[in-house]
This record gives C-alpha cells, structure tokens and sequence, in this order.
C-alpha cells in the first residue's frame, strides 16, 4: 500500500509541476516573459508540503529548480543560465522554497495531547 501511496504523491508533484511549467513556458513563447519566473513554484511547493509532507516538497523544489533552468531562462533547454543574476535568483528561490516547506509543514503538524497540569507546590 505504501508504493501506491508514494506513486501518487509523486504523480501530484510532477502534474503540479507540469502545469506550471506550461503556463510558465507558454507565457514566455508568448512574448508576456513574466520577470522573476521561478517564483511562481513557490505555490504549488506550499500545496504539496501541506498535502503530503516536507520530503516530497523538498523533492517538488529541486524539481521545479530544474525545470525553471531548463524551460525558462536563456539558453532555454540547457542546464546553463547565462546570467549571474538568475543564478542568485535560483538560489534565492532555493532558500525561500525550503523556508516555506518547514513553516508549512510546522504550522500543520498535528497537535499531541497537552500533558496534564501539576501543582507548582507539590498538592493535589
């Protein structure tokens, strides 16, 4: 049952990331080249560390780096960006995905039981 639970986390992450990566590209052969494209991950990241955790939003982030250097910044289908200011602009991104994953996974943490008060003098 696990590896049908891990197949579907993973078909979400590469759907969402699909979808994105589409609009994002099609935008850009539209000549509406959005500034700052990368950032438009951050979203779908949120959704997947609130849906499945933080390892697959950690896997949806290193993805969706890939896919913005891929797709969407010059040379488009090469691994190579050729400005320094989007490399700093992907490892802004990087920072900011994996500060998001944990406050989105923190703030949705399930609470445990409070423990029962004590007396702070020892009587009942």
């Amino acid at each position: 049952m696990s590896i049908v639970k891990g197949a579907a986390t993973a078909l979400v992450v590469c759907l969402l990331l699909l979808a994105v990566t589409a609009v994002l590209w099609y935008a850009r052969l539209a000549g509406a080249n959005p500034h700052h494209p990368i950032f438009f991950y951050l979203l779908p990241i949120a959704v997947v560390a609130f849906l499945f955790g933080a390892l697959p939003a950690f896997a949806c982030a290193l993805a969706a780096t890939l896919c913005a250097a891929f797709f969407l910044y010059d040379p488009v289908y090469s691994f190579a960006v050729a400005s320094p200011l989007e490399l700093g602009e992907m490892a802004w991104f990087v920072v900011l995905a994996l500060t998001g994953i944990k406050c989105t996974v923190e703030l949705f943490r399930p609470q445990g039981r409070l423990p029962a008060a004590k007396s702070r003098y020892g009587r009942v």
